[in-house]
């Protein structure tokens, strides 16, 4: 098994990338659009057209909200690690019901990637802890993630290779 000293990467920026079709699109124009919680341990927020995540604790999750409820969606997000170090963790949360109940889909900048389920704050591992992966790119290079949440059944894509698949 493979541990991880820092939750979340020291910044984090992502972009979502869509089709003017699509139900729901951001490219993050409008900072009001994400609600982010900001303290001594993190800073999230929308800055120049860009969600950045600051974590200044390690072993700290820190994320923003869009308040959309989205049952059935495909997520498709480019995340770029900007500092700290390699061995990391930055990614995506979905079907959030509150704080202690949700999905992680994280990678690392050492090229790891971790699926898990929280609940009442406990993380479940769905597949590896941490697996190796040649797909992601490495270091401070932009990843695109993807989920695909279709019923119960999950999708987990990075640079379009299917990682990992849960019900």
């Amino acid at each position: 098994m493979r541990e991880i000293g820092l939750l979340v990467v020291a910044m984090l920026l992502v972009a979502c990338r869509g089709e003017s079709d699509l139900p729901w699109n951001d490219d993050f124009s409008d900072p009001s659009t994400w609600q982010g919680e900001s303290d001594a341990t993190a800073q999230v927020g929308v800055q120049d057209g860009v969600m950045r995540v600051y974590v200044a604790v390690p072993d700290q999750l820190a994320w923003a909200v869009a308040g959309r409820d989205l049952r059935d969606f495909h997520l498709t997000v480019e995340a770029t690690q900007s500092a700290g170090p390699d061995d990391n963790e930055y990614g995506v949360l979905v079907r959030m019901q509150d704080h202690s109940n949700f999905y992680r889909f994280s990678i690392s900048g050492d090229g790891y990637y971790l699926v898990s389920k929280f609940v009442d704050g406990r993380a479940e591992f769905l597949g590896s802890n941490w697996a190796p992966s040649e797909i992601i790119h490495r270091g401070q290079a932009t990843n695109v993630l993807e989920i695909i949440c279709q019923g119960p059944e999950m999708i987990f894509v990075v640079n379009g290779e299917e990682l990992a698949r849960v019900e």
